[in-house]
């Protein structure tokens, strides 16, 4: 079972169409592709990464192409990762005005380069503020703060983050009552001054953070532990309806 495969795929799609990378691949080829994968590799409780490359034009085209792309997959065991997380901060790390910001891109040498120096100063990942010194996302992690019952994300316009598939679904999926969830912009001093700030991602789900460049931070668990309860409810909901549709499509 492929966790939210369907928000994966149209991402997929829509990031290859804005650089220009030919993809014909259907949802339900690529979807059987990818469960053949992981079945190859007893890849049962897993990661899964795909990529698609594009094999034509410019300088360095191979001779002899047959395909215009080629798909790229690979599976990993998961990481134990911790309780809680430790960030410092990188000014300047996304451009908002930039026509690609919020696209997944291979080409992201930088986010492993500001990664690899977090985990020197014994960080986990990094905070990256656009332009305007508002706070984007992480190397590859969306980030949430909460303050009371409001919850919200930087928006996907403005802040120059990506549209990652865990901050949709607490955007569009989740309902809890008193609680709301939505986008603005997040300031440094907003997120060090709120009750609870965490981070989200397709292999990490929500961890909280425990503070930023030094600086501890408030752990209210209160609201986060509503979310992450929900969103793990959500996860199971979402893989009994998808083997319910198996079941269904099998009979």
């Amino acid at each position: 079972m492929l966790f939210a495969f369907d928000r994966h795929y149209q991402r997929l799609r829509r990031d290859a169409e804005r650089v220009r990378v030919p993809f014909e691949c259907s949802a339900s080829e690529l979807e059987k592709a990818l469960l053949s994968l992981a079945d190859a590799n007893r890849a049962f409780n897993a990661t899964l990464r795909v990529a698609i490359v594009r094999n034509r034009g410019g300088l360095f085209e191979a001779p002899g192409l047959e395909r215009d792309t080629d798909v790229i997959a690979f599976t990993a065991d998961l990481t134990a990762w911790s309780e809680g997380v430790k960030l410092g901060y990188v000014p300047h790390g996304r451009y908002a005005a930039w026509p690609f910001a919020g696209t997944k891109l291979t080409s992201w040498a930088h986010n492993l380069t500001w990664n690899e120096e977090a985990h020197e100063r014994d960080l986990d990942e990094v905070i990256l503020l656009n332009e305007n010194d508002q706070v984007s996302e992480c190397t590859s992690a969306n980030i949430f703060v909460i303050q009371g019952e409001q919850v919200w994300t930087p928006p996907v316009a403005g802040s120059g983050c990506l549209p990652g598939v865990t901050r949709a679904i607490l955007l569009e999926e989740l309902s809890l009552s008193d609680v709301s969830v939505t986008e603005r912009d997040v300031t440094p001093r907003q997120l060090e001054t709120s009750d609870q700030v965490f981070i989200t991602s397709t292999t990490r789900d929500l961890i909280p953070v425990l503070e930023v460049d030094g600086f501890p931070l408030r752990q209210e668990r209160k609201v986060f532990d509503r979310l992450k309860e929900a969103f793990e409810q959500y996860r199971v909901e979402y893989v009994r309806r998808r083997a319910r549709r198996k079941e269904v499509l099998a009979v």
